[in-house]
Formats: structure tokens, sequence, C-alpha cells
């Protein structure tokens, strides 16, 4: 037997099982195949190619430049790096809005092409339709509440979202709504901790917060920032792990003077 025939694929089911059984779920983004191989060798439940490639990757102020097309190919490069965790791809900003047909199109491209698990879409009863007929073809689908970055123009901050009633109350009726419609899980971005705590008890589906508080199914971080490869980037809810950005510059930094003085390659390195 393989070994990667004795690894235990983690599905959308398990998710489900480990919100049942009040075990934690852990997810991480990662957009190419050495970060995701890193990843999912340590343990994490679930791997996001979020549309935050536009910004980690390509430099974006916002995620709504990158593309289908583009998505599809991290999507694809992830795969290829991933044994045991369960892979979600975000559909990029204008690919599921508009029309329902549109959105299916798009989500089939993600499965076929890009070989995801489930794709992410963000809003609740104003994609009502979208999410209605991804899930009828049988595709696993992950919401996204509360601060959705693909409507920051809409917002105009990235301020902390439903800390109003008005807000907090359609927060919640837009959670219960994306369960009935049949969504497997549940991102919850940027709210209140005791909103969060609410949502989650509500549901049946697991949360997975980003800045939502400790009363999430699961916790999700952008791998950059969590292993402090971003500069500058400090929101509260952020927790570095690593000081990649000191220890790479400083290596890069080593490998300059070692070339510059002649130091590299020495004997032992020549052939």
């Amino acid at each position: 037997m393989s070994v990667h025939s004795e690894i235990k694929k983690v599905t959308t089911e398990s998710l489900r099982k480990m919100k049942f059984d009040k075990e934690k779920i852990t997810m991480l983004t990662a957009y190419d195949y050495t970060t995701a191989r890193m990843v999912d060798a340590g343990g994490v439940d679930s791997i996001l190619v979020g549309d935050s490639a536009a910004n980690v990757m390509a430099g974006h102020e916002t995620t709504l430049p990158i593309t289908l097309d583009q998505m599809i190919y991290h999507t694809q490069c992830v795969v290829r790096g991933v044994d045991r965790a369960l892979i979600v791809a975000d559909l990029p900003f204008g690919t599921y809005q508009s029309n329902p047909e549109k959105a299916l199109e798009s989500a089939v491209r993600m499965m076929k092409e890009g070989g995801a698990h489930a794709i992410k879409i963000e809003g609740g009863v104003e994609i009502e339709k979208s999410i209605r007929r991804i899930v009828n073809a049988g595709i696993p689908v992950m919401a996204h509440l509360g601060l959705t970055p693909q409507s920051i123009y809409q917002f105009g901050t990235y301020k902390v979202r439903a800390k109003e009633d008005q807000e907090a109350q359609k927060l919640l009726s837009d959670a219960k709504l994306v369960e009935e419609l049949g969504c497997f899980a549940l991102v919850l971005e940027k709210i209140p901790a005791d909103l969060a705590a609410k949502v989650s008890e509500s549901i049946s589906i697991p949360t997975i917060g980003i800045g939502a508080g400790p009363h999430c199914d699961g916790q999700v971080l952008v791998y950059q920032d969590m292993v402090g490869m971003n500069q500058g980037f400090s929101p509260k809810f952020l927790r570095r792990y690593l000081d990649l950005y000191s220890q790479i510059t400083g290596a890069v930094s080593q490998f300059v003077t070692d070339v510059k003085s002649a130091e590299f390659p020495n004997e032992k390195e020549s052939y």
C-alpha cells in the first residue's frame, strides 16, 4: 500500500463532524505548490486558495483585479502539493454575482480545471440564486459573511462589520439562509465575537472565523501574515508565529555579502 493511500483526506463531511464533536477546524491560505506542501504537512484541516492572492502574490490593493483564470492557475498549483487537506477556492469578483448561470459556469471551471474540492463565495440573500444553482449542481459551497473584501468599495473601509443591531440581524438571517441553501460551512470575517458566537450556535454548519473571536468552530489566517512575511499589516486579530521577513531579508543580505567577498562558493561547493 502506498503512503498516499494511507492518508485520510479531509472532506466537507469531516468538517461537519468536527463541529459536532467540538473539535476546532484549522484553515490557512496557500497559492502555490511549495507553500501548499508545507501547510498540508503541518496538519492543517483545510487550505483556502483565496482571492487574497491578488494582494499577497500580485501586489494589488484589493482582491478585485484577480481573474477566474488566475484563480484556477493558483488552485492547480495548490492541488499538486496537497495529500490531506480539503482545498477550497474563492470565486473572484464578477464571476458569480451577476446571474446564477454564470455563477455555475465559474464554479464548474474551478472544480474541473482547478481541481478544487469546494468553492467559496461572498454574500447572503443578494446571491441566493447563485448559491442555490451551484449547490444544486452538486458543488460544495462555503459561504462568507461579515467583512466581504470583494465589496470593499461599497463599505469604503476594512473596519469591523455588524456592530450595529440592524446589520447584525441581517448577518444572522443570512447565516441561517446559507445553511438552508445547502452551504457546508461559513467564513465569518471581522465581526464582534459575541455575534460570531451567536451565529455559531444558531446554525449546524461549521463557522470559520478571521477576526471573529474564539467562539467560531474554526479559524483561518493568510499564511504570509501568519509566518510574518508581510510587514506593515498588523490587524488586531493577527498572531504572527514567525518573523520570516527579517529572516529572509537577513539570509539574502548574507548571500550578497558572501558572493561579493568571494566567500561563496568555496572549494567544498565547487565541482
